[in-house]
C-alpha cells in the first residue's frame, strides 16, 4: 500500500433488499430474496418475467415533479444513495473544502430506459424529430456523477467509470487512488443501475443469460447450485464516502473500515464469457492483495462475483483457490447476488456494503438458494450456504467481473 490511507466514513443504498442501509443489512443477515414478478413493464411475452426491483419506490418522495423529468431512474437512485452517505458521514458542508471533495460514480449502462422511450416516441410519429431536451443528459452514464457534484458543490475529480459489471469496483479504486495521491481529501463513490426494462431484459434473454425460473422467482438466483440457469437482473445504487484517514480523524468522523487495495485486469479471452481458468480474475485478486500490502492468509471473507451462471461461478471459485491456496478452506465465501440479484454496474458498490456489514457486524451474509451443490465445486469450501454465519471478519475481498473481460477487486480491512 502506498500513499495516504483511505477510510470509509459514510454509506448509503437503495436496492432490492432495502431503501436504507439499516433495511439492507437486516435483510442480508436474514437471507431474504429480492426477486419478484416485474412491475416496471408488462413482461408477459418475455422469457424472463421477474427481477430484483427496488420496492415501494415513489420518486416524488425524494424529488419534486420538475426534478423527476430531468433524471433517468439510475440517476434518481444515485442521488438517493449519495444523499444517505453524505448525511451518514456527518461532513460539515459549510466548512469542508469543496475543491478537495470529488465524485467518481459508476454505471454499466446508464439511462437505457430514457433512450428506449425517446426512440419509441420517434418511431411512433411521422418522422418529425420531437425529442425531449432532457433526452441526452438523462441518458449519458456520467450524468449521475455530475448531478451529485452540483447538489453539494463538490469541485474535486468528477467522472464516471464504465466497465460493465466491473464498473463500481473500478470507480472505488479510482476514488481511493485520488485520495491516496493527494488529488482529493474526500470522495463520493459508488454505482447505480436501472436496467429492469424491455431492452435490457430482452437483450439478456436473447443471450440466454437470465434465469427463466418464472414459477419460482424467489429461488431463481442460486449461485453454485447445479440447477442454476442464469442470473436475475437487479437495480438500485450503493454509495460510499471515502476519506483520507487523518482528515477523518481530525473532524472526529465515524470510521467504518479502511479500503486498502484494488486490482484490475483483463481476461483477453471472450467478449461475454469469463476465462475458463479464471486467469484474469486471479491477476486482479493478486494485484489487490499486493496493493493492500497484506498476505493471502489475512483474507477472512470473499464476496464473489457469483452471478448464478453455469459459465461464471466455477472459474471464479477456482481463481479464488488459486490465489489463496490452502487458506481458501479457512475463509468464508458468499454470493450476495443470490439475494439482491445482479445490479450490473452497481453490483460492486452494493457488494462493498455487504463486506462492510461483515466487517462491522461480525456476520457473513449467506449464499441463499443453494440446495444441490454443483458436483464440480469443491465441497470443502465454506460457501456460507443458506444461513448467515458469525465470524470476526478483519479483512474482506470483493470481486466484480464484466462483459469485455474486465475484472476488478477491492479489499476492505477493519481498523
Amino acid at each position: 500500500m502506498t500513499g495516504r490511507r483511505v477510510v470509509v466514513t459514510g454509506i448509503g443504498t437503495i436496492n432490492p433488499l432495502g431503501n436504507s442501509i439499516e433495511e439492507y443489512f437486516s435483510n442480508l443477515e436474514k437471507g431474504v430474496s429480492g426477486a419478484a414478478p416485474i412491475t416496471h413493464f408488462d413482461a408477459e411475452k418475455f422469457k424472463t418475467r421477474f427481477a430484483c426491483e427496488v420496492k415501494n419506490y415513489d420518486p416524488t418522495r425524494y424529488f419534486d415533479r420538475k426534478e423527476v423529468r430531468k433524471y433517468d431512474l439510475f440517476t434518481q437512485y444515485a442521488l438517493i444513495a449519495a444523499e444517505q452517505a453524505v448525511a451518514d458521514s456527518a461532513l460539515d458542508l459549510e466548512k469542508v473544502d469543496k475543491e478537495q471533495v470529488g465524485v467518481i460514480w459508476s454505471s454499466g449502462i446508464g439511462g437505457l430506459k430514457s433512450f428506449f422511450d425517446e426512440c419509441l416516441g420517434y418511431a411512433a410519429g411521422d418522422g418529425t424529430p420531437r425529442f425531449s431536451p432532457f433526452f441526452i443528459p438523462r441518458m449519458i452514464a456520467d450524468i449521475a456523477a455530475g448531478f451529485i457534484s452540483m447538489k453539494y458543490g463538490f469541485m474535486g475529480p468528477n467522472y464516471c467509470t464504465v466497465s460493465a459489471c466491473a464498473s463500481s469496483n473500478h470507480g472505488m479504486i479510482a476514488a481511493m487512488e485520488a485520495i491516496r495521491y493527494g488529488k482529493a481529501d474526500v470522495m463520493v463513490t459508488g454505482g447505480s443501475e436501472a436496467a429492469v426494462n424491455e431492452p435490457s431484459v430482452g437483450g439478456f434473454n436473447s443471450m440466454q443469460a437470465l434465469s427463466t425460473r418464472n414459477d419460482d422467482p424467489v429461488h431463481a438466483s442460486r449461485p453454485f447450485d447445479k440447477d442454476r440457469d442464469g442470473f436475475v437482473i437487479g437495480e438500485g445504487a450503493g454509495a460510499l464516502i471515502l476519506e483520507e484517514y487523518e482528515h477523518a480523524k481530525a473532524r472526529g468522523a465515524k470510521i467504518y473500515c479502511e479500503i486498502v487495495g484494488g486490482g484490475a485486469s483483463a481476461d483477453a479471452y471472450h467478449f461475454t464469457a469469463p476465462h475458463p481458468e479464471g486467469k484474469g480474475a486471479m491477476k486482479a485478486m493478486r494485484d489487490a492483495i499486493k496493493d493492500a500490502g497484506i498476505t493471502p492468509g489475512e483474507i477472512d471473507y470473499v464476496n464473489v462475483h457469483g452471478t448464478s451462471t453455469p459459465a461464471g461461478d466455477i472459474p471464479e471459485l477456482k481463481a479464488v483457490a488459486g490465489v489463496l491456496g490452502d487458506h481458501v478452506y479457512d475463509i468464508n465465501i458468499s454470493s450476495t447476488k443470490s439475494m439482491t440479484g445482479h445490479l450490473l454496474g452497481a453490483a460492486g458498490a452494493v457488494e462493498a456494503l455487504a463486506c462492510i456489514f461483515a466487517l462491522t457486524h461480525g456476520v457473513v451474509p449467506p449464499t441463499i438458494n443453494c440446495e444441490n451443490l454443483d458436483p464440480e465445486i469443491d465441497s470443502k469450501l465454506n460457501l456460507t450456504l443458506n444461513t448467515a454465519q458469525k465470524r470476526d471478519v478483519k479483512c474482506a475481498l470483493s470481486n466484480t467481473f464484466g462483459f469485455g473481460g474486465h475484472n476488478s477487486t477491492v479489499i476492505f480491512r477493519k481498523l
